[in-house]
């Protein structure tokens, strides 16, 4: 099956279930999610073959287990959701998480640091949770829905010139998601360092406009209706 869609100006994108299936960081990230509902993600994962499980730090090491001989990555959250955590305590939860066996780091920016201009903070509040990462990948959560275009250009240089793996738009926790502008807008500035689309993100067509606007990643608790194509509405904003 192709999943594909048409954007004005853009050619139009044919994806196969598994290819899709490969953008995906299929998350469980309610506060409420039960032992069976984060083992329920992860067969549904490795049903489809996803990039990743994201899950909140405490399911780590169950998520690890079940997922070391597949191939498929374990991703936890830090500093999640608000992003107001000590830079230091980020870098502790980095490091238990990563004893736990977690495979890729997601950090919430201190927001309001950006929001007071204190960028030097910010900086030194990413490369407090980089160091702690060693080689595990780190993406920057920015909450774009916060931000004005500016803030969110400054923070991407700044994780640019840091080196991070990835930047992510959205907690999918607050007002507002994943848009293809600032999407668009990311991937311009980061050039090639990874972008995570998330928040929001509930069909293929969504997916696939944010792919064809730089996404490289797609993290989404609605992983399955996208692959396959099926309108998921139960599914949370992540």
């Amino acid at each position: 099956m192709k999943a594909h869609t048409k954007i004005k100006g853009v050619t139009e994108m044919k994806l196969s279930r598994n290819q899709l299936a490969k953008y995906l960081d299929h998350t469980m990230l309610k506060p409420e999610a039960t032992a069976a509902m984060i083992d329920q993600t992860v067969a549904e994962a490795i049903e489809y073959q996803t990039a990743s499980v994201c899950i909140n730090p405490y399911w780590v090491k169950r998520v690890h287990q079940k997922m070391s001989e597949t191939g498929i990555n374990t991703c936890t959250v830090i500093g999640f959701p608000l992003g107001a955590n000590l830079s230091s305590v980020k870098a502790f939860e980095t490091q238990e998480a990563i004893k736990a066996g977690v495979g890729e780091i997601d950090m919430v920016i201190n927001v309001g640091l950006v929001k007071s201009n204190k960028w030097d903070a910010v900086k030194d509040d990413i490369q407090a949770v980089l160091t702690a990462c060693h080689d595990v990948p780190l993406k920057v959560i920015l909450e774009t829905c916060l931000l004005t275009k500016e803030e969110i250009v400054k923070a991407c240089e700044i994780c640019k010139a840091l080196g991070v793996a990835f930047v992510k738009t959205s907690t999918g926790f607050n007002k507002g998601g994943a848009t293809v502008e600032d999407v668009a807008l990311m991937k311009k500035t980061v050039g090639n360092i990874g972008v995570k689309a998330s928040g929001g993100i509930r069909d293929t067509q969504t997916a696939l406009a944010m792919i064809e606007a730089g996404a490289t990643r797609i993290g989404a608790s609605a992983g399955i209706a996208i692959v396959t194509g099926v309108s998921d509405n139960t599914s949370s904003n992540y």
